[in-house]
């Protein structure tokens, strides 16, 4: 099993103590935009060629300039939700409490798109909460409800909500589930993350393009991760990040080790397995293939799994 590096693992080093400390509410490229603890925006860059933060993240900065500053470092991360293949990785968000998975009834949704932001919230002890939205399109949700039927019965909070057709519901719905948390919304372009969104934080488009304004991207408002606080109405504080929609989700940097562990239906059945270094593919005495045989675990979840373990032994091309 490989032990693999977090990315800007080793960005804690020591900085100035008359450094400002803020924390990163959008990022695009190298470029961050931090927000200091009186509110202001400071324009910052990291220093040196790595580019290793994350929305969310609180960091150290010097200031350059009036509207400048330079990342020196990052305190210490809760958690680091980002996705990888043997090339690259994405960094989503740092210290956060819970992942809102969104679905929609129409265009359907891609399962294996799903399993594995469940796996990857799993893995960092991160709470998943299963949004599925546009209920109101009838005919496509039974589909959808008989697909979500495994993810209930694994224990996974699925709500049901129409962002569009439903506001207060919807509001009633999730309000419950964010309030006083870090939350981040990931799914596939199409689920109606924006219609959430908007619904969500008031006057979201405005702050949007002050976010791309201080960025300087305003062309590419849909291809950054930006932070957004949660209503001071609501009364209980919290935070929302938006991550661009993605089709894909990689988890090279998970071992085999983190990844028999992060199926929730495994873990019961670990310690049945003959061999203390059960793979749970083909082995002799697998507690995992005998509760499939049993019907006890989802084939297709074991094929997740399977698919996983494949791909991070994939070694990077020399």
């Amino acid at each position: 099993m490989k032990a693999r590096r977090s990315p800007g693992q080793a960005l804690s080093a020591s900085v100035p103590a008359a450094a400002l400390s803020g924390r990163i509410i959008a990022a695009h490229g190298r470029h961050y935009l931090v927000q200091l603890p009186d509110g202001t925006l400071q324009n910052c860059f990291p220093r040196g060629k790595k580019s290793e933060c994350a929305v969310g993240d609180v960091v150290r900065i010097e200031r350059a300039s009036a509207d400048q500053g330079v990342v020196t470092g990052v305190e210490p991360r809760h958690n680091l939700l980002y996705r990888s293949d043997q090339f690259k990785s994405k960094l989503l968000a740092a210290n956060i409490d819970q992942v809102l998975i969104v679905l929609a009834t129409e265009p359907g949704f891609s399962e294996d798109l799903l399993g594995r932001a469940l796996v990857a919230a799993e893995a960092l002890g991160i709470d998943p909460l299963i949004v599925l939205n546009k209920t109101d399109l009838a005919e496509r949700l039974p589909q959808a409800r008989e697909r979500l039927q495994l993810y209930c019965d694994l224990g996974y909070t699925v709500l049901e909500v129409s962002a569009s057709a439903q506001e207060e519901a919807t509001l009633a719905q999730l309000r419950p589930h964010l309030a006083g948390r870090a939350s981040i919304l990931i799914g596939q372009s199409g689920m109606g993350k924006s219609t959430l969104l908007n619904l969500l934080i008031p006057g979201v488009a405005a702050r949007t393009r002050e976010i791309s304004d201080k960025l300087d991207s305003g062309k590419h408002t849909t291809t950054f991760t930006r932070l957004y606080h949660l209503p001071d109405s609501w009364g209980d504080g919290g935070m929302l990040i938006d991550s661009p929609g993605f089709q894909e989700f990689g988890l090279y940097h998970l071992s085999e080790g983190m990844l028999e562990r992060a199926f929730p239906e495994f873990r019961p059945r670990l310690a049945e397995c003959r061999f203390y270094n059960c793979r749970h593919l083909k082995e002799p005495g697998c507690g995992v293939l005998t509760a499939i045989e049993r019907g006890e675990i989802a084939p297709k979840r074991h094929a997740l799994y399977a698919q996983l373990v494949h791909e991070t032994n994939q070694e990077v091309p020399r």
